[in-house]
């Protein structure tokens, strides 16, 4: 039994001599060890590290910094397991192909902690720009933000293939015959792109604007996005509106009134007098005056006025703003306006007009109604075609 076993313990002391492709089985178990004393040190540098960064920045009055810490924790978790792989093949002293290998996985693993947290860092100092919310949107600013994080991972994507030995400029050339052939195919994905950058540039609306899209939806913003804008309508369903129909089609949006209007136009019956129509047209006009929920010149315009006689009512106009936007509000108000109205029309000892038509007869014949009695020889014809009719009936049947 232990004569059977002699070959394989042969082989086993002949790789711990010579080791694996080179490499001393001990060396690598040395490396091997260095790498977990690296990883377990990790846990003990996020406690000990980040945790004395995160007590200090405590004590700032800013959350600036704060935010910048919590985003480069995870990137300083990374950072031991590269110091650890570092030392762990120094320990292996590699040469030739291995050592170029090793070089440059450990050259892009330190190149993708720095753009990581270069990455991670960009929220925190987007803070910076809202400052800059007086001159861009926020739907811009937001823009930007992620125009930076795409920057960062194509600068980080480039420098990484570079160390790797990979050329750069023939892949952008190519890209860029790509990109010439994605832009013939996807117009329409850049026309979406473009006014989205006009709806932003123009300010025509902002995320939480009540907004109508003529022929499309109505609704309010929720984002605006590179390619479409989401507008959740009332019911709470999401629309994903291209971009390209907010740009060519007309916009109302609501949000921005300052004021809202009313417009009727209230007919009364032909019998209302002339001082019937002068009191109601004061009456109302006093109201909206004295009502306090309705704006007027010289901010906007108001008119009560007499405007026209309709085929069944003499027609008031009622043009007026109110104050509030808010449509729940304008609805109220709107409400008791028509109360108003209804109470001022009956005062005035006056009706509500209703389509109607009238039949005037200017004479009547004198006598008693005669009966109309068709001659004797139409009489004479209709009991002729009755017999034939049956007969070509029975002839049919």
């Amino acid at each position: 039994m232990l004569e059977s076993l002699e070959p394989v313990w042969a082989f086993l002391q002949k790789i711990w001599a010579e080791g694996a492709y080179g490499l001393d089985i001990s060396k690598i178990s040395i490396a091997l060890g260095i790498f977990l004393g690296f990883v377990l040190f990790r846990h003990l540098f996020v406690r000990w590290v980040i945790a004395k960064l995160e007590n200090l920045t405590k004590k700032t009055k800013t959350d600036f910094d704060d935010k910048l810490i919590a985003s480069l924790k995870a990137p300083l978790r990374f950072l031991p397991i590269v110091v650890g792989l570092f030392f762990a093949i120094d320990h292996l002293e590699l040469k030739d192909a291995p050592a170029e290998v090793s070089q440059s996985l450990l050259r892009s693993l330190i190149a993708f902690a720095f753009f990581w947290a270069v990455f991670n860092a960009v929220t925190p100092f987007s803070g910076l720009l809202s400052k800059l919310r007086g001159i861009l949107t926020a739907a811009m600013v937001d823009w930007l933000i992620k125009a930076i994080k795409a920057t960062v991972v194509l600068v980080a994507g480039a420098t990484i293939l570079e160390m790797w030995g990979v050329e750069i400029a023939p892949v952008l050339a190519s890209l860029g015959l790509l990109g010439v052939a994605v832009a013939l195919g996807a117009q329409d994905m850049f026309k979406n792109l473009i006014a989205g950058l006009l709806i932003l540039s123009e300010r025509r609306f902002h995320q939480g604007d009540w907004i109508k899209v003529d022929g499309i939806v109505e609704g309010t913003v929720e984002r605006i996005g590179f390619r479409s804008t989401r507008i959740v309508r009332f019911d709470k369903a999401p629309v994903y509106v291209p971009n390209g129909k907010l740009s060519d089609n007309a916009v109302t949006n609501f949000s921005a009134m300052s004021y809202r209007r009313i417009y009727w136009m209230i007919g009364v019956d032909y019998r209302t007098t002339i001082a019937q129509l002068r009191q109601i047209r004061d009456e109302i006009e006093a109201y909206l005056i004295e009502s306090g929920s309705f704006a007027g010149p010289p901010d906007v315009a108001r008119f009560v006025r007499i405007d026209k006689f309709s085929d069944s009512s003499i027609d008031i106009m009622l043009y007026c703003f109110t104050k509030t936007t808010n449509w729940g509000a304008w609805l109220e108000v709107k409400e008791d306006l028509a109360y108003k109205v209804k109470e001022i029309v009956a005062r005035a000892g006056s009706r509500f007009a209703f389509p109607s038509q009238s039949v005037y007869v200017e004479t009547l014949s004198e006598g008693p109604v005669q009966l109309f009695s068709p001659p004797e020889d139409q009489k004479k014809i209709e009991t002729t075609e009755k017999p034939t009719q049956t007969a070509l009936g029975s002839a049919e049947g």
